[in-house]
């Protein structure tokens, strides 16, 4: 029976992906998917990457329809960067926790009581917090963005284990929201050191989300984009993960003669799991659930991404 169903479900994603290749033409859309994305759904994207890559990427598309595969803070900024395009995502459901854990009045007040400093947001937030910002930043592009920032006074909204990893490279004043990934914060010193027990010719690489003293356990911090970089061009053959098992995917596809271990089997974000093939199609098909930014908080929001991109190009 399980063969038969397996055999079922490849038949079904494959009528699922004619369908919607078939969609996307007639919709002239982009499919954009995040690292962190089920594979049935990488293997159909235009394009896949991390927030900075895909947030380069919905500003770049001709297309008239943008299918945004990730949560819904990205699907916003795909729409901030695009205002006349049509962006939509599978599913709504489709939030992010840290994103939730910053809101518009806490951060006023923080302004309030800080008034020299400048807010540096990490782009894992909505729309009208990004609205209140002066620059946003990614994982990727973090340090560059904060020595960019003309003030020594920064407040971080909202990752708590990146603004510390990040105010280890400058000497300015940070400020830090007391926000946190859920996925990546609950990994421990206690998975890692299990896993080197295990296998100690491995190299430890984690995303800097994780605690501050995961990050001091590892061999390499970086975005997701960096950490593939590094296992694909490392000539070690064994690794042991600490990042969203969404990327799994790209580097067994990058290197399929080396080893990966996830540090935890609860590095799953459920968030970005709730999309699928079938809503893809849903969505093309419906058009909806579409994302929509008021103009005055885009306008304001905008500016902040752009400074980011003009900051950080790559």
């Amino acid at each position: 029976m399980d063969a038969l169903a397996l055999e079922k479900k490849a038949q079904r994603n494959a009528e699922l992906r004619e369908r919607l290749m078939q969609l996307k033409k007639e919709r002239n859309a982009i499919i954009l998917a995040h690292f962190y994305q089920r594979p049935e759904i990488q293997e159909v994207a235009d394009f896949i990457g991390d927030s900075f890559g895909l947030a380069q990427k919905a500003k770049e598309t001709d297309a008239d329809v943008i299918l945004f595969c990730g949560v819904h803070f990205m699907g916003e900024s795909a729409k901030i960067l695009n205002p006349q395009k049509k962006v939509i995502i599978p599913d709504e459901r489709a939030g992010c926790p840290m994103a939730d854990m910053v809101n518009v009045e806490g951060l006023r007040k923080l302004k309030a009581q800080h008034p020299n400093a400048k807010v540096v947001a990490y782009i894992n937030t909505s729309a009208d917090v990004k609205a209140e910002t002066h620059i946003c930043c990614t994982s990727s592009n973090a340090k560059r963005v904060i020595e960019s920032v003309d003030s020594d006074e920064i407040i971080w909204v909202p990752d708590k284990n990146l603004g510390h990893y990040v105010s280890q490279f400058t000497d300015k004043k940070m400020i830090i929201w007391e926000g946190y990934c859920n996925t990546h914060d609950q990994l421990s010193v206690e998975d890692i050191m299990t896993l080197k027990r295990q296998h100690p010719e491995a190299l430890v690489v984690v995303h800097p989300e994780c605690r501050p003293e995961v990050v001091a356990l590892a061999d390499y911090v970086g975005s997701t984009t960096g950490i593939l970089k590094y296992c694909r061009e490392s000539s070690h053959k064994e690794f042991i993960i600490g990042t969203e098992d969404g990327t799994r995917y790209m580097l067994e596809k990058d290197s399929p003669d080396k080893k990966f271990i996830f540090a935890s089997k609860y590095l799953v974000c459920p968030n970005m799991k709730v999309n699928n093939l079938k809503k893809c199609v849903e969505a093309l098909e419906t058009m909806k659930p579409e994302i929509y930014v008021p103009k005055d908080i885009a306008d304001a929001a905008r500016a902040s991404l752009e400074r980011m991109l003009e900051v950080a190009p790559a």
